[in-house]
């Protein structure tokens, strides 16, 4: 893992990763958006895994998917300001809290991947599809939401501290 100085700028030297995220991510969703059409389904794993095109108006799950529209403003002014929290508790991390910096970097590239398809688009380009048979559809997510849920794990196994020296368990 990369040393980025840890005085003065805390660890955004790991903002790289936040960008390659939210490169991934929407490189991802110009690739579907342009070989999928709405809801169209490709299979990869029978039964279990397609790819297809969904757009999410709403939060996680389609949270207020159905109102008028003024969700979009509201989840848009809660990523900037999710992001600028996540930025200046970045820049005050310590020199060796590495697997907390993955973390935040995790959930801010997923949170600036989704902000700008809610901005620019309107809605979140989703196009992973989990599913049962044709009984139990998980609902259709991307890269970023991915990143956000793997950072947020992240931080959630950072909460169990070692007792005897109060550092992370995963430094």
């Amino acid at each position: 893992m990369p040393k980025a100085d840890a005085g003065r700028f805390g660890r955004l030297g790991w903002l790289w990763l936040s960008v390659l995220v939210l490169v991934l991510d929407q490189a991802s969703k110009i690739y579907f958006q342009s070989n999928l059409s709405l809801y169209q389904q490709m299979v990869v794993i029978p039964d279990y895994f397609s790819w297809t095109l969904a757009y999410n108006t709403g939060a996680a799950f389609s949270f207020l998917a159905d109102s008028s529209g003024w969700q979009r403003w509201l989840f848009a002014l809660i990523a900037v300001v999710v992001s600028a929290v996540l930025l200046v508790w970045l820049k005050r991390l310590g020199r060796h809290e590495n697997w907390l910096a993955v973390a935040l970097v995790l959930v801010l590239g997923g949170a600036l991947g989704n902000l700008y398809d809610r901005i620019v688009l309107g809605h979140v380009i989703d196009f992973v599809l989990v599913h049962w048979q044709n009984r139990w559809y998980f609902p259709a997510f991307n890269l970023a939401d991915s990143a956000i849920t793997i950072g947020a794990v992240m931080l959630a196994l950072d909460m169990f501290k070692s007792k005897k020296t109060g550092d992370a368990v995963h430094d």
